[in-house]
This record gives structure tokens, C-alpha cells and sequence, in this order.
């Protein structure tokens, strides 16, 4: 049988296709952007006829209806992370959280600690010999398909055909749902005059020839914005935004300097509009590869100059990173954080960068803390961290003792909070404010 009669097949509607799952199954969703909406849509439908279906994925940008309270006895959600459609739903005791690093998720399907029942994914149309592309994200969702017990596929017309290891054959699918509908999108948010010049003290660091791998959120995207005076800058990252279009349309990243995959953008998935999704359709300098592959501290660190930018909620005076939980509040997850962080660091000439605003709450809260809020979460170590950075400067803690790394964190801290954070100091006897002060100056 020729892939054409095998995809007319295996052509269902969406309810058809979401019949094999049966109580007790765990259902995958494909993450991010390429949520396959449909698929969900349908799935609710079926919960009058299953109970206890574990829906598990990464984060996802549409919407997530199995997590409301009346669908408890249906479906139980478990986060790889944290999103913000389900949040509430795993702080209410409704939903459950792995923490996992996210180049080591796939393993846990390659190896049958979490078997997957059946994979819903989001696809392009096949191309002449068969292939779907993953498009917007390959991120777990690969290796999840090549897992599964069975495979669900939304084919949609309008998700763009990206390169790399970013494709499944017709033969490999066991339903298909075809329809032309527009994808999930995470909108660009204008830069704050704060983000702004947090990215400036990023970009300080950041040298011609570089590799950059961005985090979620608006400082790593403040920092795009303020590298168009560079050269040859190259790109090895989990996650790509919008703000990456016009740095390759300048040809500042065109990775001509890369020792590793050189003059290609190695990517999992992409976060952002239809303007980055017709950007990358087809395109050659992008090249997807799963998560386990992207996130793998040793290919990462076979970059040389490998720079990773992430974000935190807090930092403690030792240098003890939380961006996993707001106290004992799960807020996202591990991610790919800890994984570029390390990356970086053995890196040669790398740089690994935690960046975050001073304050939260409108300067009523300090992000530089003494220590980390009762419950929160260490996700990223106090012998990993390298550099942090606020609005107020540059932090290098690597190989510094606990009263330096005080010192130094203490003066990017907001103004307002330096007396409390001294004093604090001054309590652990880790120093005398007036002493080390004229220390420093000696």
C-alpha cells in the first residue's frame, strides 16, 4: 500500500480518533505552540465514557478544559511543567507536578518508567514521500510518538515543515485528523523600560562569535533586542521567540563562528506568532532536534563561548537559585535551566547568566533575599551559578566565598533593601558592615 492510500486510511474524525483512549490510559499532548487543540476538544467529549486518564505534557499555550474541577473523576492532569492554563489546577491539589530536567523527560518513555498509551501530536501536512514535520516543536514530542502504544495525529494545513529531526512517516500514525486552523500563540509583549535594561547589563557580556540559549520571559527577550551591534553570533537553545527574526534577517546570527553545527540554529520548539512560524517554515538555517538532544549538557558545552540567559523568581545571598516555585507554590518547573547553566560552564570561554529584577510587588519585595521563602524550591545550585544580573549591575559569584557573594549580591539589590540584607550579614557573622567595607577599600 502506497503512504497516499495509507493516510486516506487512516483519515477519522476527531472524535473517531480519540476513541482508543480508555480508562486508565496516560494521553500525551504535544506541548507549547503545537498543541493539537482538536484532539483536546475532543478528548473532553469522551470523558462521560473513561475515568482516571492521566493527561500528561510540557507546557502548552491553549487551552486545558480536563483541568477544571468538574472533570476530577475523568482526568488528572500531570505537569512536566508548570504552565499557566494549570497552575491552579496542581496548587489545588487537582493536577500533579513531576520535576524533571527537560533533556531527561524522553527517557523516562525510551525506557517504560512512563509508558505512554497514546501520543496526540500536531503535524504538517506529508510532504511527497510521506513525512509529516513536527514544525513548531519536536521539544519530547519525537520520542513520545516513537513510544506510544498509539499515535494521534492533527494535521493541520497551516503548521509550517521544519528541518532536522523533525519528522514522522504517514506508516507511523494510527489516526489522522486533518484541518486547517490557526496555531496557538504566545503574543511578544512590549519591553519594559525595566526588561530594557536588564537586557543591556546582559548584552554587556555578551562577545561577538557567541552562542546564546534563551529562557522563557521577557529579559531573555529584552536581551535580543540589544544585540544588533554584534557579529556572527550563533544560537544552541531549547526555546526561540519572536525577537530572533530580526537578528537573522540582520545576519548578527548567521553562525559562522560555530565549532558545533556551524551556520545553523539548533532549536527543540518555538514560542511566538504566525510571524515566527511562517519565518521558519522551510527555512534552512533552523535546525529542530528532540529536547533530549538540545538540552544535553555535553553537546551543549562542545560550544565554545556558549552564553545561557535564565530567569529567576528569587536569589538567596549564598547565591542559591528558586524559578521553579513561588514558596511552597509550584509556578513552572526545571525546564531547561540547570541544563544550559551547566552547559555553559564547561563550556570554553561559556558564560552561564541568571538574570532578574531587583524587586517584585512594585519595589515592595526584594528578589535578592537572605534566604530563599520557607518551601521554595533550589533549582539551579549555589556552586552552579555563575553570573547574576539586575537593573543595578553584575554579579560574579563562581569560586567566591559565601561573605563575597554576599557582598556582591547585596550591591544589585535595590538600594532600599541593603541595610536589611547587611544586617542579616552581620547576624550569620559572615561579616561587619563598616569592617568589610573598609576591607574592600584597603
Amino acid at each position: 500500500m502506497s503512504w497516499i492510500d495509507q493516510y486516506r486510511s487512516k483519515l477519522v474524525t476527531a472524535q473517531e480518533a480519540v476513541s482508543c483512549v480508555e480508562s486508565g490510559m496516560r494521553v500525551y499532548i504535544h506541548p507549547g505552540c503545537a498543541e493539537p487543540e482538536a484532539l483536546v476538544e475532543a478528548l473532553i467529549g469522551r470523558a462521560a465514557f473513561v475515568k482516571d486518564v492521566e493527561v500528561m505534557h510540557l507546557l502548552t499555550m491553549g487551552a486545558s478544559p480536563y483541568c477544571v474541577p468538574e472533570m476530577a473523576a475523568h482526568f488528572r492532569h500531570n505537569a512536566l511543567f508548570v504552565g499557566g492554563n494549570v497552575r491552579e489546577a496542581v496548587n489545588d491539589g487537582r493536577a500533579d507536578y513531576t520535576p524533571i530536567f527537560l533533556g531527561e523527560v524522553e527517557a523516562l518513555f525510551e525506557s517504560g518508567e512512563m509508558p505512554i498509551d497514546a501520543a496526540f501530536i500536531q503535524v504538517s501536512l506529508p510532504d511527497s514521500h510521506g513525512y509529516c514535520s513536527f514544525g513548531v516543536g519536536v521539544d519530547c514530542t519525537l520520542t513520545a510518538a516513537k513510544c506510544a502504544r498509539h499515535v494521534v495525529a492533527q494535521v493541520n494545513a497551516q503548521m509550517p515543515r521544519s528541518y532536522g529531526d523533525s519528522f514522522i512517516h504517514v506508516s507511523k500514525i494510527d489516526a489522522i485528523v486533518e484541518l486547517s486552523r490557526p496555531l496557538c500563540e504566545m503574543k511578544v509583549q512590549p519591553s519594559s523600560e525595566l526588561f530594557r535594561t536588564i537586557g543591556e547589563r546582559v548584552a554587556s557580556l555578551i562577545e561577538d562569535g557567541a552562542v546564546l540559549q534563551c529562557g522563557i520571559g521577557g529579559i531573555p527577550d529584552a536581551v535580543l533586542l540589544n544585540l544588533m551591534d554584534r557579529k556572527d553570533l550563533g544560537v544552541h537553545t531549547e526555546l526561540l521567540s519572536d525577537n530572533i527574526i530580526p537578528l537573522i534577517e540582520a545576519d548578527v546570527v548567521n553562525g559562522q563562528r560555530k565549532n558545533f553545527k556551524p551556520r545553523k540554529v539548533i532549536v527543540g520548539f518555538v514560542l511566538g506568532t504566525k510571524k515566527l512560524f511562517d519565518f521558519i517554515d522551510e527555512n534552512p538555517i533552523f535546525e529542530f532536534h528532540p529536547s533530549a538532544y538540545t538540552n544535553d549538557p555535553f553537546r551543549i558545552a562542545q560550544n565554545d563561548r556558549m552564553v545561557a540567559i535564565n530567569s529567576a523568581i528569587e536569589v538567596d545571598l549564598t547565591g542559591q537559585v528558586c524559578a521553579e516555585s513561588i514558596g511552597p507554590q509550584f509556578y513552572s518547573g526545571f525546564g531547561g535551566q540547570l541544563d544550559f547553566i551547566r552547559g555553559a560552564a564547561r563550556s570554553k570561554y561559556g558564560k552561564p547568566i541568571i538574570a532578574l529584577p531587583a524587586t517584585a510587588k512594585h519595589d515592595t519585595v526584594s528578589r535578592i533575599v537572605p534566604r530563599l521563602a520557607n518551601g521554595a524550591g533550589v533549582l539551579t545550585t549555589r556552586a552552579d551559578v555563575h553570573y547574576v544580573v539586575t537593573e543595578y549591575g553584575v554579579a560574579y559569584l563562581h569560586g567566591r566565598t559565601v561573605r563575597q557573594r554576599a557582598e556582591s549580591l547585596i550591591q544589585i539589590a535595590h538600594p532600599k533593601f541593603h541595610d536589611e540584607l547587611y544586617d542579616y550579614c552581620e547576624r550569620q557573622r559572615w561579616f561587619q558592615r563598616n569592617a568589610y567595607a573598609a576591607e574592600v577599600r584597603g
